[in-house]
């Protein structure tokens, strides 16, 4: 490779070397495996539960989702796979050396939501497995704050601080530990849903209860908004697997492998949330669409302590593994002078606070229509722009060593890109101020990776060499 620029190389974000490819067909599947299995997952299920639909309606709204968004996690995978290099790379290309920072902190952004959440789910664990070992726990402190007790906030804020103690100082010993917790999330769901069949009589009332929408007109407002919610559940998957592709032996072994494991294992991890949520809404008389919450129900003490017990950790291992180090290395990337590795992890933990994950948590209004369906339109714009500059305006070639160099063939601002993301968000999200277009809000993915996708071409077709050279800054 020809001299680069110390700002955009760095070993980490090196096109991977032949020897470094040793990824195959098990290796991508167990990744998706081991990412499916978690309480987010779960929650995804049993908050359609919660919101009407029938089990099979909502099965397949989830099956169909994540049909749905394999495509543009296999189309961008590919760069991955042929030159080798990580997603940070790979946008340059569409955004320039530079401007590429721009989709890089919306990803991140994201991601400090998610770790707002996996806090606040891990905080709510540690309180219930605290009230399991000392009853007099819940009472211990006087007092409430926006509908939580006190020893509820002192339980999140206890999690939050060893999500940043373990940024600083744990990291070994937290993978160690992960090797155990997070499979033993797999048995614990599996557990719950021999619970649940027990109590519920067998399969047989749970497959019999129906949802609460008795036509297509009134399940069409609530599908809608529910699939793009699914969509925007791996919407970050879609843009930064290259990150993990670029290990990959080949197109095939990588392709073979997601397409295997990511339809089937969240349907699978699904269907156990919706027996178990289902369930719930016959035993206690309304669906609990929340795990920690059902868990914390049960009279044995013993179990209550160590089901949560494991959530704790496998939370903790899960939330630092995918919800800190991408984020925080986003921003050390882009403000290098200011921040470090440190301080992007601490960044990501207060802005997870700021994004008050207790309200997106306190219903699955929240979680599903406010949490994931908003947040799709900013990452659906971002695809659009990758695919079209990748397949249509590049067909899959790039200039590697010019990705690393400042002064390659690659902009350091391509503002096509930034204008057709922008102008992606826009569309996506108009409807949230202007009521009349509340639809396009519904479709926020497919809008906003619709209007991106088309916009980029356009403002980088022959027809639009002007243009090009106004909006394009050396």
């Amino acid at each position: 490779m020809r001299p680069h620029s110390s700002r955009l190389y760095n070993k980490d974000l090196a096109p991977t070397n032949p020897e470094q490819r040793t990824w195959g067909t098990y290796n991508f599947a167990a990744l998706w495996i081991s990412m499916a299995h978690c309480i987010p997952t779960y929650m995804l299920a049993s908050g359609l539960i919660g919101a009407g639909m029938s089990w099979g309606q909502a099965l397949g709204t989830i099956l169909l989702g994540n049909t749905i968004v394999l495509v543009p996690i296999l189309l961008n995978s590919h760069a991955g796979t042929k030159h080798g290099i990580p997603f940070p790379v790979f946008a340059r290309a569409a955004y320039g050396t530079f401007g590429s920072n721009v989709p890089a902190l919306m990803r991140a952004l994201v991601a400090c939501g998610w770790f707002g959440i996996q806090a606040w789910i891990g905080g709510q664990a540690l309180h219930v497995f605290f009230r399991s070992v000392w009853p007099g726990w819940p009472a211990a402190i006087p007092g409430s704050f926006g509908g939580h007790t006190a020893t509820e906030w002192i339980s999140f804020l206890l999690f939050w601080g060893l999500n940043v103690i373990v940024i600083y100082r744990g990291m070994d010993l937290l993978r160690k530990v992960e090797n155990w917790a997070a499979p033993f999330v797999l048995v614990m769901t599996a557990l719950l849903v021999w619970w649940a069949l027990d109590r519920a009589n067998g399969l047989g009332p749970i497959l019999a209860q129906k949802g609460k929408f008795g036509s297509w007109r009134e399940f069409w407002p609530v599908f809608v908004p529910s699939l793009t919610a699914m969509i925007g559940f791996w919407a970050t998957l879609s843009l930064n697997m290259p990150d993990f592709t670029r290990f990959g032996r080949s197109q095939r072994a990588q392709a073979i492998g997601q397409i295997v494991a990511l339809p089937t294992t969240m349907s699978v991890f699904a269907a156990m949330g919706v027996i178990i949520t289902s369930a719930s809404a016959i035993i206690y008389g309304k669906a609990i669409w929340d795990p920690v919450e059902l868990v914390g129900k049960f009279t044995e003490p013993v179990i209550v302590a160590i089901s949560m017990f494991t959530v704790v950790v496998a939370t903790l291992s899960v939330n630092i593994a995918a919800n800190v180090v991408s984020p925080a290395n986003d921003f050390a990337n882009a403000f290098p002078r200011l921040i470090t590795f440190s301080r992007g992890g601490l960044l990501t933990g207060f802005i997870g606070i700021a994004l008050q994950p207790w309200k997106l948590l306190a219903d699955p209004s929240g979680y599903i229509f406010d949490w994931l369906l908003g947040y799709s339109g900013g990452l659906g714009s971002i695809a659009g722009v990758l695919i079209a500059d990748y397949w249509i305006l590049r067909r899959s070639e790039l200039v590697v060593e010019d990705l690393y160099r400042e002064e390659g063939i690659y902009e350091r601002w391509r503002w096509t890109g930034i204008a057709a993301t922008l102008l992606g968000c826009s569309a996506a999200w108009i409807g949230l101020v202007v009521p009349l277009l509340r639809p396009l809000y519904d479709y926020a993915w497919f809008v906003g990776f619709a209007v991106s996708f088309s916009t980029y071409l356009i403002f980088s077709s022959p027809l639009s060499v002007k243009a090009r050279s106004f909006w394009t800054m050396p």
